[in-house]
């Protein structure tokens, strides 16, 4: 049978794909173009609260580098390809503190932080050690360059390449010997940071492709060794007497997010990821990198925690790393990677296995002459159907294996014969139905005028199949208040015909033909019916609404009309008027941190719940644009979206002239975006592990099958997997993820991914081959319906204790011995502190004064369908100084920490999380900057009440408007722009996404954090 490859615009199977070569797209912060100069700049980063820049510590502050590159870090240089090693603890000899200021000290004695990250440059022995006393706050190191630029170290007559140890002072214990490390123990460890070490220019020795940790090549270097107290602590003479022997942990010596990213972006951002090697782990989140599709599923649709997954659930429970899953199944490719081919077997339909029903795919065996496969999944053999047969070639292979994408892919769809339908018979194309608010706050605010005057030119975009000359979605109109108003707009007619249905106890569709249309066909009716909507109601004084009977009407239109769809529901307060789904206003915000807070995040009535059911038994996925001035119950409204796979938007105190773009932008986004309808998904695992839970905005009626009444580009679900059996080494495990969908032609379609990971018998694999972003991911979704059932504080602890008991498992079984007073991050988790901190931090988890109970359902709901990039950046926002942009390079300029103490007055910043964008500026930015960005002359004039720039003609204002629509482009919400001056009501806002402070709410900062979480570890280890 030939590969039908309809539907898909990429180029015909087999023949070179386009555009791996040179590849550079200025998306998520890709390389830096050639010949573009880094851009330099000094973080502010005083010990001083406010904003005066410290006094320098001897000798001039860092400047940038003469030339182009980044100086190396002076000291001993560690050559590529060996890891910085010590097979001896650092000793770590406790010293002159008495037991009382240890004990009232709330965090650990001279933190070490040490990560498997390459040495930066031989230790200095620090005149004086001690933790600080609460309450004393220490001068810090000097303004320091972004994380990319390394410092000199302070002076010393040591340069160079280092032969032996450095010189000991004071109490540090005997110089390790100088015999290399012994062959054959991993090269994993003891890169150390201590507690303030410059900005370090390479964390971790990175690898492109495969890490290759065990093999040593060349001789091994000599060993390296970082004193436990190599901190560049202030100076003592520059410090007032009280302080001289205390200091703090210096932020730049501890693992940072920005550092991982960039290391991560140069190392692997060049070359195309090739999925053919089992078990690879991918490029980060926000790397830009080509996937070629050569047997395993891109990174695009299928994400792990880890790829490396033990091989006994002993092993899995000690480490407790969760194994899951993110699977994003409709994703979008970016336009040089080829979309998913479509396979069309005919009547017969795909083949499977006899016994389990696994699809055929790369990783299925072929046996006697290709008369039998054996499933790869149970070991069960099947037959070949007579049509299917193949001879195999001499290494066992189909000789149509590149012919065939089910034999050569990781992913790749097959059309579905009439047995994967309903009632067994094939699908209607399904309908839009736009159900508007037209009671008094929805008509006052000028909403509903704006909502069809939009929908006349949108109702041109609804998505259609690749080359379809017009889409075959049928679109109806419904308005409502404490009534339903019901549109025919049949073609035939001259006007459009209202039809009032005000019992809303008991719904019903008051017409059938007429109220699902074609749009080209009914074009004038539907534009006059929009013309004399905002009309019709202008004079309203109806403030109620009703809002389970819109739902209800709109299934009833879906059943009525047999097909699936989609309901856009714009709705704006609290229904509290008489009718089913009714709800009162339950608001208290004296439930937060006591035993009923978890009633907040609950759904009022199990009505809503019922009525989800029957939404997806028919297909009927719900989309609510919410529009509130007050509490209108998202936890309750959002339940029917929830569970069909729908998509809630909020605009609180919707203003037109400041939220219309927002809601427009998401609006055209919405209808236009592909989506599946009447979907179910199941994910089947080779022996040994299986799909025990799963995370997601779906329905599930069964402990296997995924059920969504509609599934779109941006929604992905989260699966974990447990041990019911021993794996083996050799023969790894095996994902396939199998998505039954009804296409917005109608077309019934399954599209497949494989996945397949390698399994061990030893922890340091595990721990090499894991995915902090994804584990976050899985882990705040797993919190976030933690406070469904359970105090928010027994959430928060679980959290912490899990990541504690993660670490130390690492710490006990891979890391070389060495004293307990450092703390030791495996190199791929060295961010799960910050990351996790981040999470802790998050309004669900640790709400702030200003945080509404509706805006936490909000982003309780928001979350559990996010992907790996959106929490990344929602969790740990991006950070930019648009100040050091370069006006004349397509290029962002490099982010900065989240840290109030990396912004300097004289400059502008943007921060994005995925919602807003943040621009703040300080207090004195020069005035040029300011005219050339707001338009306006001075600080003082700028209104922070703009929704969008000025459109400016000069460069300064293209770049920073260039920027802000590239990062527009790569979210799938269109963020609100928010401008921020220092020292304005607002910068409490702006500040509670900087992330690495303490938070108004009670949040530890990183430092903080990183010390509980070393004091949690030891405890757990002794």
């Amino acid at each position: 049978m030939s590969v039908n490859q309809q539907a898909h615009p990429g180029p015909p199977y087999g023949q070179p794909q386009p555009g791996y070569q040179g590849y550079q797209q200025p998306g998520y912060g890709g390389p830096p173009l050639p010949g573009v100069p880094q851009s330099q700049y000094g973080a502010y980063n005083g010990p001083v609260p406010g904003y005066q820049q410290p006094v320098p510590p001897q000798g001039s502050l860092r400047g940038p580098p003469a030339s182009g590159a980044p100086p190396s870090t002076s000291g001993a240089s560690v050559p590529a390809g060996h890891p910085g090693y010590s097979q001896f603890g650092q000793g770590d000899v406790q010293n002159g503190i008495p037991a009382s200021a240890a004990q009232m000290h709330r965090y650990v004695r001279r933190e070490q932080i040490l990560t498997k990250a390459s040495l930066g440059r031989p230790a200095l022995p620090s005149p004086m050690q001690g933790p600080p006393l609460p309450g004393q706050t220490v001068a810090g190191p000097p303004p320091s360059q972004p994380n990319h630029v390394s410092s000199p170290p302070p002076p010393s007559s040591m340069s160079g390449p280092h032969p032996g140890p450095p010189p000991m002072g004071g109490l540090h214990g005997p110089p390790p010997p100088t015999h290399p490390p012994q062959p054959g123990y991993h090269m994993q460890q003891n890169g150390s940071f201590g507690q303030a070490r410059g900005p370090q220019p390479n964390y971790g020795g990175a690898f492109p492709g495969t890490p290759n940790y065990g093999s040593q090549p060349g001789p091994p270097p000599p060993p390296k060794r970082l004193d436990p107290d190599s901190i560049p602590s202030p100076q003592l003479n520059e410090l007032p007497p009280q302080q001289k022997p205390r200091h703090r942990i210096d932020p730049d010596a501890i693992p940072s997010p920005i550092q991982v990213i960039e290391d991560d972006r140069s190392n692997r951002g060049s070359e195309p990821f090739v999925t053919g090697v089992r078990g690879q782990v991918p490029p980060l989140v926000t790397t830009n990198f080509l996937v070629k599709d050569q047997g395993n599923a891109s990174p695009r649709y299928i994400r792990c925690t880890s790829y490396n997954i033990p091989c006994t659930s002993d092993m899995a429970k000690q480490s407790q790393v969760p194994l899951a899953a993110v699977i994003k199944p409709l994703a979008t490719l970016p336009p040089e990677e080829t979309l998913p081919y479509l396979v069309d077997h005919g009547e017969s339909g795909p083949v499977r296995c006899n016994r389990c029903k696994a699809y055929m795919c790369p990783f299925m065996q072929f046996i006697e002459g290709g008369r039998r496969f054996q499933c790869c999944f149970c070991s069960c053999v099947t037959e070949v159907p007579p049509h299917y047969f193949q001879h195999l070639d001499h290494t066992g292979k189909r000789v149509d294996f590149y012919d065939r994408p089910e034999l050569s892919l990781g992913s790749y769809e097959f059309l579905a014969t009439v047995d994967y339908c309903k009632n067994n018979k094939f699908p209607s194309p399904p309908a839009f139905i736009f159900m508007i608010d037209v009671s008094y706050n929805a008509v006052k605010s000028g909403l509903v005028r704006l909502i069809c005057e939009e929908l006349k030119s949108l109702l041109d975009y609804l998505p259609r199949e690749g080359n379809m000359e017009e889409s075959a979605i049928r679109v109806g109109f419904v308005t409502y208040n404490k009534v339903l108003h019901f549109y025919n707009v049949k073609s035939s007619l001259a006007q459009p015909q209202m039809m009032v249905v005000s019992d809303v106890a008991d719904m019903f569709v008051p017409l059938l033909d007429g109220f699902l249309v074609n749009v080209n066909e009914s074009r004038t009716v539907i534009a006059s019916l929009l013309d004399q909507i905002p009309e019709m109601f202008a004079d309203t004084r109806e403030t109620e609404t009703v809002f389970a009977p819109v739902i209800q009407a709109g299934l009833e239109a879906l059943k009525a009309a047999e097909c699936a769809g989609k309901l856009f529901i714009f709705h704006t307060s609290l229904p509290i008027a008489e009718a089913p789904g009714k709800l009162k206003n339950r608001d208290d915000r004296k439930l937060i941190n006591t035993d009923k807070e978890k009633t907040l995040f609950q759904s009022q009535t199990s009505f809503y719940n019922n009525l989800a059911k029957d939404c997806v038994a028919q297909g009927c996925c719900v989309d609510l644009f919410l529009f509130p001035n007050q509490y209108l119950d998202v936890a309750t409204l959002g339940v029917v979206t929830y569970h069909t796979g729908g998509s809630i938007y909020k605009y609180a105190y919707f203003q037109l002239e400041t939220d219309r773009d927002r809601f427009l932008n998401d609006l055209r986004r919405d209808v236009q975006k592909e989506v599946g309808f009447d979907a179910v998904m199941r994910v089947r695992t080779s022996t040994g592990i299986r799909a025990t839970d799963f995370f997601g905005a779906f329905y599930m009626s069964n402990t296997t099958d995924v059920e969504m009444a509609g599934l779109d580009c941006d929604k992905t679900i989260t699966v974990e997997f447990k041990h019911d059996d021993k794996l083996n080494e050799d023969s790894g495990a095996l994902l396939q993820c199998a998505l039954l969908y009804t296409s917005c032609a109608g077309q019934r379609r399954l599209r497949i991914h494989n996945l397949s990971l390698n399994c061990c018998t030893q922890l340091a694999d595990l721990y090499r081959n894991c995915e902090t972003d994804t584990l976050i991911n899985y882990l705040a979704k797993y919190a976030y319906r933690g406070v469904l059932n359970s105090p928010v504080k027994t959430v928060r602890d679980a959290l912490v204790n899990q990541c504690a008991q993660i670490l130390a498992c690492y710490r006990k079984n891979c890391a070389s011995p060495s004293s307990a007073g450092q703390l030791i991050l495996p190199e791929c988790m060295k961010l799960l502190p910050v990351y996790l901190n981040c999470v802790l931090k998050s309004d669900v988890l640790q709400p702030g004064p200003e945080v509404t109970t509706d805006d936490r359902a909000y982003i309780r709901q928001l979350v559990t369908s996010m992907d790996v990039a959106e929490t990344n950046v929602f969790f740990y926002p991006r950070l930019l100084p648009l100040t050091k942009a370069d006006v004349d390079s397509n290029s962002l300029p490099a982010a900065i920490r989240n840290s109030e103490e990396r912004l300097s007055k004289g400059d502008i910043y943007l921060l994005e999380n995925g919602l807003n964008i943040f621009v703040w500026v300080g207090v004195n930015v020069q005035q040029g900057l300011i005219q050339n960005l707001f338009g306006v002359s001075s600080f003082s004039q700028i209104s922070n009440t703009l929704s969008a720039l000025p459109i400016l003609e000069n460069p300064f204002s293209k770049k920073v408007r260039s920027i802000i629509d590239m990062l527009q482009g790569q979210r799938s919400r269109y963020m609100k722009l928010i401008i921020v001056k220092q020292e304005d009501k607002l910068e409490m806002l702006f500040k509670h996404f900087l992330v690495e402070d303490k938070s108004l709410s009670g949040g530890a900062s990183y430092v903080d954090f990183l010390c509980h979480m070393h004091k949690e570890i030891r405890q757990l280890l002794s």
